[in-house]
Formats: structure tokens, sequence, C-alpha cells
């Protein structure tokens, strides 16, 4: 969410950042620094009343402690109307701040200067691409039909059992998941990342801290007796470890990283678009989260960044990089980098990560804080990636390394799985 003191010192600026995605956000922008200006007056006329009912107060216990108890009618009544006119401008007050915070979650983060102009992902910017695929004709099996040959994945069991988007992985298909998982985790804590295995679950404010109440709400599910969401990302109950935190400057940066199976109820497109790991509303993934002081939160955005590309090159999957345009920039993200692997059977191009820069919209919801050199508190930097999600890295595995043998897995993968290829087990 965006700070209301940034709003009022630079709003012409904001204006100007917002309308790299398309919306013209001026007219709310204006009321929110108009309905600020009515919660000054409206605190000062509150302050004053409260300033006389204690004046007041003591005034009418000294005449009290003077005359045993007895108290003018006069001087109990103006007390009262005090009292009656502070409980209305308290009120007011907080209609005036429930309509602020109203509108201000309305607001999508300002976007970096970086950010490219442009209205849909046709617009996005291709920042680098490595690796190529030695024999496009090997990759001629789409990995749904690798994963029903060899036996790996079954989603038609996956289906019955759950529904569409709940595939059912088995043998070395259910290996090959655990073993990216662990490989994925060792490579991000040897990077300096802290484990945590979060709850699967959370709340309604964690779910508002990191931005997905009130955006994205209709993608989760939600156990309404509970009130409870199941989480589409571990970046939500990471994130919100840190909710009401503050640090000292020589605690940043933080760095963690977490495995989740994560639940998305988005259904998407038909036909090849979401079939087999496409698309899916249950899969796995690994996630990493950053906090750091505000002026070194793009350095950090640009190590995350090549983090993730070698994690991919030790895969030695071809992947770019893309940077997102205004338009195609989530709401609570100031610049986003997708990486998207090729799939050599589909012809098309998956993405895999998102590694953003979030700025304070995040820390400003979750008052995450620290104490800078001047001894001054101020609004954390967060950033967090996917580092990666399973599904798609599986297809391209699937599907890059088809042999007449069977699958051969990548090199950095053999220790974790205890085999070499996929082969037909049936």
């Amino acid at each position: 969410m965006l700070e209301l003191n940034k709003i009022k010192t630079n709003k012409n600026q904001i204006i100007q950042s917002l309308n790299k995605r398309g919306a013209d956000l001026t007219s709310i922008i204006n009321e929110v620094i108009n309905l600020n200006e009515s919660r000054i007056s409206c605190q000062k006329i509150l302050d004053t009343h409260l300033h006389k009912g204690n004046v007041m107060a003591k005034e009418i216990g000294v005449i009290a402690k003077e005359n045993k108890g007895l108290i003018p009618k006069e001087l109990l009544s103006k007390a009262t109307i005090i009292r009656e006119e502070s409980k209305k401008e308290d009120i007011r007050l907080k209609e005036i701040k429930e309509n602020i915070q109203s509108l201000l979650i309305q607001i999508p983060n300002i976007t970096h200067i970086n950010v490219p102009l442009g209205k849909s992902e046709q617009d996005n910017t291709v920042e680098y691409e490595w690796g190529e695929i030695s024999d496009i004709s090997k990759c001629i099996n789409p990995h749904w039909d690798i994963a029903e040959k060899y036996n790996i994945i079954d989603f038609e069991t996956g289906a019955k059992i759950a529904g569409s988007g709940f595939p059912l992985y088995k043998g070395k298909g259910a290996k090959l998941q655990r073993g990216l998982i662990n490989f994925f985790i060792d490579y991000n804590t040897d990077a300096g990342y802290e484990e945590y295995i979060p709850p699967f679950f959370v709340n309604e404010k964690s779910a508002f801290n990191t931005g997905q109440i009130p955006d994205k709400e209709g993608m989760m599910y939600h156990i309404k007796d509970d009130s409870l969401f199941v989480i589409p990302t571990s970046e939500i109950p990471i994130t919100n470890i840190f909710n009401d935190v503050k640090f000292k400057q020589t605690d940043l940066p933080i760095k963690c990283t977490a495995y989740s199976p994560c639940f998305r109820r988005e259904a998407g497109s038909y036909g090849k678009e979401v079939r087999g790991l496409n698309r899916l509303h249950q899969f796995d993934k690994v996630e990493i989260v950053q906090i750091c002081e505000p002026d070194k939160s793009y350095d950090v955005l640009n190590e995350m960044v090549e983090h993730v590309s070698t994690l991919l090159k030790k895969l030695n999957l071809k992947f770019r990089i893309i940077k997102l345009c205004g338009g195609d920039l989530g709401f609570t993200a100031a610049l986003t980098y997708d990486f998207e692997v090729y799939s050599g059977a589909q012809k098309k191009w998956l993405e895999v990560s998102s590694v953003s820069n979030f700025e304070t919209y995040q820390s400003n919801r979750l008052n995450l804080k620290y104490i800078d050199s001047d001894k001054k508190s101020k609004l954390c930097h967060t950033l967090n990636g996917s580092s990666l999600a399973l599904p798609r890295i599986v297809a391209a595995i699937l599907e890059n390394n088809q042999t007449s043998e069977g699958i051969v897995m990548p090199k950095i993968l053999y220790k974790y799985l205890n085999f070499k290829t996929i082969t037909n087990s049936k």
C-alpha cells in the first residue's frame, strides 16, 4: 500500500508512474489528499475537545473536593457537551480514516523507472536468453504423453480423486518432484537463505499484508467457517513472519526460503494452454524472500535474478528473462522479471519464476521497519521470487531430454534422484 505522506508530497510523480500501468488514478489520489486534509482538521478539533475535557475534569475535581462532592449543574452540563462533541469528532475521524484506507487499497504500487511502457504481455521486453536445444527433432512428445508412456504422472486418476488440475505423481515422477525440491532448497540455503516450513493456511490479515487481498482473493481457496485462505504461494506466510517487526540496520538483509504446495483456483483457458502440467490448481514451489534497506533493494533484485538464472543453468534448461511492462505488472510490484523455459515439444515458452521488488508496498501494510544510522524508523523493502515452481520445470525436463533410451535427467539431479534416466516401466 502506498504511503500517505508520499502521495501528499509526490502527487504528480505518482500519477505519472501509475500511468505506465494504463490506469488514470488522478481522481482517487486527489480524493485521498482531500480526505487527509479533512482528517488533519478533524484531529485538531478532536484534540481541542479532549484538551477542554481534561481541563474541565480537573476543575470539577477541585470543586468537588472543596464542596464535599457538590458540583454545579452548569459545570456538569458543560462537561457533558464537551464529551458528546468529542465522541462525534472521534466517530467522524474514524470514518475519514476508513474512507482513506478504502481508497488506498485501490491504488497499485508505483512503477520503477525501468518498467517498460506497454498494455499487455506482448509489450514485455526480453532482457536475456540462454541455452539451446541441440536436436529439436528429438523433442517430439509433449510431457503429458511422456508421463503416460513412462507411468510417472497420472492425470486421469488425479482428476478422479480431486478434479482436473490435481495430478497424481508416482514412481520416478514422485522422486523427480522430491529431488527437485531438495535441490532447490539446498541451492538456496547454500546461498545464505534460511529455510522455513510455513503454515499452508493464512488468515485474512496475512493475505492483505502481502497484497493478495483485495486484489487476488478470487484465485485463493477460502475456508469460510475458519476464515482461512489456502496459500497460493509461500511468499504470504514467510513475509508475514515479519509483521510488526522492527530490525536493526545491521540485521539486514533477511533471506528466507521455503518449500510449500501451492493452491490456486484460477481455471485459465482450455486446450493445450492448460493441458498436463501447464496450469494446475495444486503444485509445488520453492520460494525465496528478502527484506532489505531501500537503497540496496535493486542490487538485491539483480542478485536474486542472477540466483535464479544460475539455478536454471545448472538444470541445463534453455530460458529467457522477461521484464514486465506496466500493463502486465502485478498490482503490488514495482518491477518484475519473469523467467521462461523453452518447451521443445510444445514449441513455446513456459513461465517458471517471477522475481519482484515490492519496495515499501508490502512493508507499509506489515508495519515492517528498521532503524537507520540516524536512529530513524523507516520502512523496509521486500522482494520475492520463485526458485523455482516445479510443474513447468518438470515439463521442460521431460520434453527437452527425450532420447531413444528414455528421459535423461540433468546431471545436477543425479545425487538427489538415485537414477539417471526415466525408462519405460510398463
